[in-house]
C-alpha cells in the first residue's frame, strides 16, 4: 500500500497567531500606559476572556496546526516554521493560563518568574529568526523581549507606576508591529502583494 502525501502549502496560517497577540496587546496595552479603564473586578474579567480567547487560543491553534503540519503531513517545510510553531504553542498556552489568572483576579506576581522563561525564549526566537533571515518576526521577538522585561518588574510592583506604563508602552507598540505583520502575511499570500515579512 502506497503512503498518503500531501502537496506542500504556502498557506501557513501565521496570520492567525499575529492577529490574535496584537488584539491581546492592544487591549491591555492602553489600559496600562493610560490608566484607562481603572482596574477593577469586572476589567479583569474582560481582560482574562479576551486574553484567553484572542492571544491565547489563536496562538495555540496556529502552534498546533504548524506541528501537525511539519510532521505528520508534511504540508510545510521551511525550517523556520519550526521556530514559529514553538513560540505559537508556547505563547498561545501562557495566554490560556494568563486569561484564566486575569479572570479570577489571582496573583500577579508568579508572572514574573514566568517573564524570565518568556524573555529566554522571545531571545531564542529574535536569534533563530534573525538566522533564517526574517526580520520582521525578528523585529517582534524584540518587541516580545521588551515585554517580558518590563513585565518582570510590573509583576513584582517593583518603580510602579513607571514600569507598569513602560510594560503598557511595549505592548501598544509590539502590538501595532503585530498588526502590520498580520497584513503583510494576508495581503502577501491571497493578493499577490510584497510586503516586508
Amino acid at each position: 500500500m502506497d503512503p498518503v502525501t500531501f502537496a506542500a502549502s504556502p498557506f501557513a496560517p501565521v496570520a492567525l497567531g499575529f492577529f490574535g497577540l496584537g488584539t491581546g496587546y492592544l487591549i491591555l496595552g492602553p489600559q496600562e500606559l493610560l490608566g484607562w479603564p481603572e482596574k477593577d473586578a469586572s476589567v479583569a474579567r474582560a481582560n482574562g476572556v479576551w486574553g484567553f480567547f484572542m492571544p491565547g487560543l489563536c496562538q495555540a491553534l496556529v502552534g498546533f496546526y504548524l506541528f501537525i503540519g511539519l510532521t505528520w503531513f508534511h504540508v510545510f517545510h521551511e525550517a523556520a516554521l519550526y521556530a514559529a510553531a514553538t513560540a505559537f504553542s508556547v505563547f498561545g498556552i501562557h495566554w490560556l493560563a494568563m486569561g484564566i489568572i486575569k479572570f479570577v483576579q489571582g496573583d500577579a506576581r508568579p508572572n514574573g518568574f514566568m517573564s524570565v522563561a518568556f524573555f529566554l525564549v522571545s531571545i531564542l526566537g529574535a536569534l533563530s529568526m534573525g538566522m533564517n533571515g526574517d526580520t520582521p518576526v525578528a523585529i517582534l521577538f524584540v518587541g516580545l523581549c521588551a515585554v517580558y522585561f518590563f513585565e518582570f518588574f510590573a509583576s513584582f510592583g517593583i518603580a510602579v507606576p513607571a514600569s507598569e506604563r513602560l510594560l503598557g508602552l511595549a505592548h501598544v507598540v509590539t502590538g501595532l508591529w503585530l498588526m502590520y505583520l498580520t497584513y503583510a502575511a494576508v495581503l502577501n499570500l491571497a493578493n499577490g502583494m510584497h510586503l516586508w515579512l
